[in-house]
């Protein structure tokens, strides 16, 4: 049996690594709809940001090795979205399939709830991303629908896909201020 992957906060010798499993995706996949990789420093720019909204930000190790990194940003900046969040996952290309994904949406969810998140929308580049939407799928997401073609990359035109799940008490209660 192997191992679960450890879910940690980000730590700043970590970008080295997360700036290239991104690089990776994007370079690679249809996951994000980046069409050159940032640099660290941008990585390290985007995570601040994370940070100064309040949000989680947390990788997954696996014997030791970065494999994966997840976070949240509020879904949408005005302010009645501020009970929503939306997910980003990255695992390491091969490590794919070790749980490693699963284990950092888990752990994103609890994060959410845990700071008062009602509801998590997933953002998924490209209809034909299986993999993502079986995660999610399995983390009790719902489909919300799909955006048709709104996305050019590697020559061809790309969903997105939107995916939801409520946390914590979801929409049967008021959140707290």
């Amino acid at each position: 049996m192997r191992p679960a992957p450890t879910i940690r906060p980000v730590r700043d010798g970590d970008f080295p690594a997360i700036a290239a499993i991104y690089a990776h995706h994007v370079l690679h996949g249809s996951a994000s709809f980046e069409l050159e990789p940032p640099a660290e420093p941008e990585m390290r720019r985007r995570a601040a940001h994370v940070a100064d909204e309040g949000m989680p930000y947390i990788v997954a190790e696996l014997d030791g090795d970065l494999a994966g990194y997840a976070y949240a940003t509020v879904y949408r900046t005005r302010r009645a979205y501020r009970f929503t969040a939306e997910d980003s996952i990255y695992v390491r290309a091969d490590l794919v399939g070790r749980g490693v994904g699963r284990a950092l949406l888990a752990a994103l969810l609890h994060e959410c709830e845990r700071i008062g998140c009602r509801q998590m929308i997933a953002v998924i580049g490209d209809s034909a991303n299986a993999a993502s939407i079986a995660l999610h799928e399995r983390a009790g997401f719902t489909h919300a629908g799909v955006l048709k073609s709104v996305g050019w990359k590697f020559g061809r035109w790309l969903d997105s896909v939107r995916m939801q799940r409520a946390l914590g008490a979801g929409d049967t209660t008021a959140p707290e201020p």
